[in-house]
């Protein structure tokens, strides 16, 4: 047990050190989302684990909670679609998770070339969600804030020529 002020890790490691599959599969996934180690996907997995056994608790209890509550939330995320339900939690996957990131939503919006260039638009201060400055790419974002995230407007980055912009090559 943690004393009171001492940091606390929020993931697990793999129980078993070398798994060749394993460590090709999580490599694999921390080169395509543009992660800094194996840490932040460790991360993202122990974020989906909770999920899961939430779920499964919701779902082993009998009365009227159904986890309404719960899966708005996820809705709100965007980890679970409108029309997925409590079962579907059970079924989702470390993609899911990783794909709410703002590293990977400012890659797929066309902000940035790269997950790495998205990450490192992050990281300096040049992306905005919602009128706010935001310098974690581990920020999951809600579905409703997804349609603002932007340029601040006192960032370089704002010029549609800069050379460092998606598209200024062509």
């Amino acid at each position: 047990m943690a004393l009171p002020g001492e940091n606390t890790k929020f993931y697990e490691t793999p129980n078993h050190p070398y798994q060749g599959e394993r460590i090709a599969e999580e490599s694999d996934l921390v080169s395509r989302y543009g992660l800094k180690n194996k840490e932040e996907f460790w991360r993202a997995q122990s974020e989906l684990r909770d999920y899961r056994r939430e779920a499964r608790r919701l779902l082993g209890e009998t009365g009227e909670v159904s986890g309404e509550e719960f899966v708005t939330r996820l809705q709100r995320i965007g980890i679970l679609s409108s029309e997925e339900s409590l079962d579907d939690v059970l079924s989702l996957d470390v993609t899911d998770v990783l794909e709410r990131r703002l590293q990977t939503v400012v890659y797929r919006e066309g902000l940035a070339n790269t997950v790495g260039q998205a990450r490192q638009f992050v990281n300096h201060g040049h992306v905005t969600v919602d009128g706010a400055r935001v310098t974690a790419p581990s920020y999951t974002v809600p579905v409703d804030e997804e349609d603002a995230i932007e340029f601040d407007e006192r960032s370089d980055l704002t010029d549609e020529l800069h050379p460092a912009r998606a598209g200024a090559q062509e």
